[in-house]
Order: structure tokens, then sequence, then C-alpha cells
């Protein structure tokens, strides 16, 4: 993989690449299998579960009914275990916190 030479909407150079050029280079010289991860994915949840990935495809799939509906005004969410959607205004019509006890036991295993 070379270096991205693209730019953006505004003509900003669109740097990239360079983290695929490193592990490469590493895995050339040591002879040891090396990947890249994207640390913004990493710090957001570490590794999908089978759990992750299937839901976010039934996600996928309902967005994608969705758009070939013409529902453009919904959004998908998950209630109980059932994947459907909602009016967009019902998701963005209020500030939704997380509740304290929820808090609480993330606090205890961070």
């Amino acid at each position: 993989m070379t270096l991205t030479h693209e730019t953006d909407a505004f003509g900003h150079a669109r740097l990239g690449g360079v983290g695929e050029m490193v592990a490469r280079e590493i895995q050339e010289r040591s002879g040891f299998e090396t990947r890249v991860v994207i640390l913004g994915h990493l710090q957001r949840g570490g590794a999908a579960s089978a759990f992750d990935r299937i839901l976010a495809t039934r996600f996928g799939v309902k967005a994608v009914e969705l758009c070939e509906a013409g529902e453009f005004d919904r959004m998908v969410v998950i209630r109980g275990m059932e994947v459907t959607s909602i009016p967009l205004g019902d998701a963005l019509g209020a500030t939704r916190t997380v509740p304290d006890d929820i808090v609480r036991v993330a606090e205890l295993v961070m």
C-alpha cells in the first residue's frame, strides 16, 4: 500500500496509509505477522464479540430495508431483542441520560 494523496472537499490533503506501510515494514524485517489497529476503534470498545457483529449486521439490514421503503426519516433502534425503527424526531426530541445505577456498575469494571 502507498500513501494516499487525496484531498478533502476543502482541498486539504488527506494523509493516510502510513500505518499500513509501517506494519508491512515491521513484518518484512521481523518475520512476524503484523496487523494495523485503528486506535479510535480500539478506544471505543475493543474487539467486537459475535453478538456485536450479528447486531451490527441486523442494524445494517434494517437500514437497507428502510432505504428501500423510502423511509429516510427514521432511525434504526433495538428494543429488547427486536431491531426496529423510530422517527428521527423521537430520537432527537429529548436528552436522555444513562441511569445512575448503570453508571455505578460501569465505574466498578473500569
